[in-house]
């Protein structure tokens, strides 16, 4: 297995490179944006090159048992920890993944935007419309799994059944590149917390814990009875201080209701007022309605930061 490590102190720029140099003669590349890596088996691992602090990691601070990692520049383990998962899921496995590493995503997803490009202009290889799903590894904690828009029931179960807990987040690449390949999709934890901060950490055990998972999942889909989950587009819906989800079409309530495309929400019923949860103070009550309407926030999501920081 790789080390870790290796992944966490290169720039961007330098970590393209030697990731080029890793998968050299198996690799499409475009633009500086993404790198590709043709695999055997139909899913698509994926995770980004790209943190948010301002210089690379220049010193490591482990604990004594060398589980915990820190740096006093930001460890950068969102997303590097997904680097190093996927990197190391790929030599574990033995029928190969696809891999797809993108670049700034903390900008707004510039790579995996300028992928989607790509494959609309019909220039990426025939297997990638054939991948049966994509698993990005790019988020805190142990063992969550977040799905963004996609609400396919089946795939959840399935990922479920490996020990994930279903999680809401805002924004992953997953949530441009699944809706262009028409792929169910999930992000998986990667063992960091604290994120955007230099109080950021990684459990190294924990990002190991899930490679080892993600190793099954690869080795489930080289069989041929391995379902193709479809992407189907989640429909949220929140009325009276409630949220509900429905795969097939509209739930019937009467005055909110509110449909989550894959980049923006747009509201479908006459009313111009917007839901907000109780106890919210009044001066945050616009700030709350712009994240939810204009920038398609999930409400759970944004109630559980405000839980995190009360």
């Amino acid at each position: 297995m790789k080390v870790l490590e290796q992944f966490l102190k290169p720039t961007q720029r330098q970590l393209f490179k030697m990731l080029c140099k890793m998968f050299e003669g198996k690799t499409l590349t475009s633009d500086k944006h993404f790198i590709l890596v043709k695999g055997e088996v139909p899913v698509m691992l994926l995770a980004h090159l790209d943190t948010v602090h301002k210089e690379p990691v220049r010193d490591i601070c482990k604990s004594k048992d060398r589980n915990i990692l820190m740096s006093p520049q930001g460890i950068g383990g969102d997303d590097r920890c997904g680097v190093y998962a996927i990197v190391n899921a790929y030599e574990l496995s033995l029928q190969k993944p696809w891999l797809l590493f993108l670049c700034d995503e903390e900008i707004g997803g510039i790579g995996a935007n300028f992928f989607c490009d790509v494959h609309k202009e019909g220039s990426l290889p025939e297997g990638v419309d054939n991948l049966k799903c994509l698993i990005e590894i790019d988020r805190r904690g142990a063992n969550d799994a977040v799905y963004y828009d996609c609400c396919n029931t089946d795939f959840e179960k399935y990922i479920t059944s490996k020990g994930f807990k279903t999680a809401y987040g805002s924004f992953s690449d997953i949530s441009v590149i699944a809706p262009e390949l028409k792929t169910a999709a999930v992000n998986l934890s990667s063992g960091y917390y604290n994120a955007h901060t230099t109080s950021e950490y990684i459990n190294r055990n924990e990002i190991d814990a899930v490679i080892n998972k993600v190793v099954e999942i690869v080795s489930d889909a080289a069989k041929k009875d391995f379902p193709k989950y479809e992407y189907i587009e989640i429909v949220h819906k929140f009325y009276d201080d409630r949220w509900y989800k429905s795969q097939n079409g509209f739930l019937s309530y009467d005055k909110y209701v509110y449909k989550v495309n894959s980049s923006t929400t747009k509201k479908i019923e006459e009313s111009e007022e917007v839901v907000t949860p109780k106890k919210l103070p009044e001066e945050y009550e616009e700030l709350y309605e712009e994240l939810v309407v204009e920038y398609g926030y999930d409400v759970e999501e944004l109630e559980y930061l405000r839980e995190s920081y009360i």
